[in-house]
């Protein structure tokens, strides 16, 4: 029997890092199912989900734990096997200038409409004729039934007269 694991890793980015994370769950028979990782400001940071033999657990655990010492901080989480409700998915496109506060009073309409943020990535970058920051943001958003896609819409726009605001289905 295995029991799923969500990690999440974080460390100063150097050449081996993902090969060793494989490694140690490789040797406690473990299966590498989901991850998000990227590279940050000399960071490393990554979420991954993996099944592992529930026999395999705590010294799985202790491995993760121990991988410290080298300046690898690793989180483990058991994740649950709860029902989700049934979440329509709309993908989310921001852009405008970049301000403190963006993502807050982003995250709060979200919040304010009973929206869950599943997949979220955000940028900086010069706008094409200055040197004004540009904020990008891209989502995947749950909804539940009750929640009315026009006014949450409407609700992002109004945070900002140039936020430019994309809603729409995701795809298959």
């Amino acid at each position: 029997m295995t029991i799923p694991l969500i990690l999440t890793v974080i460390s100063a980015d150097k050449p081996g890092l993902v090969e060793s994370l494989a490694q140690t769950i490789n040797r406690h028979g473990g299966n590498w199912l989901d991850s998000r990782m990227a590279r940050m400001a000399g960071q490393f940071a990554g979420i991954l989900r993996v099944d592992v033999p529930t026999t395999e657990v705590e010294a799985l655990r202790t491995e993760l734990e121990n991988m410290s010492s080298s300046g690898i901080n690793i989180q483990l989480a058991v994740s649950g096997q709860v029902e989700e409700p049934q979440l329509a998915t709309l993908m989310l496109s921001l852009v405008g200038n970049d301000r403190p506060g963006i993502v807050h009073e982003v995250s709060a309409v979200l919040a304010r409409h009973g929206v869950n943020v599943e997949l979220l990535e955000t940028s900086c970058e010069p706008a094409p004729m200055s040197a004004d920051l540009l904020f990008r943001a891209t989502a995947r958003l749950g909804l539940l039934p009750q929640t009315d896609a026009d006014a949450l819409q409407a609700d992002l726009e109004n945070l900002a007269d140039d936020l430019m605001v994309e809603l729409r289905g995701a795809e298959s």
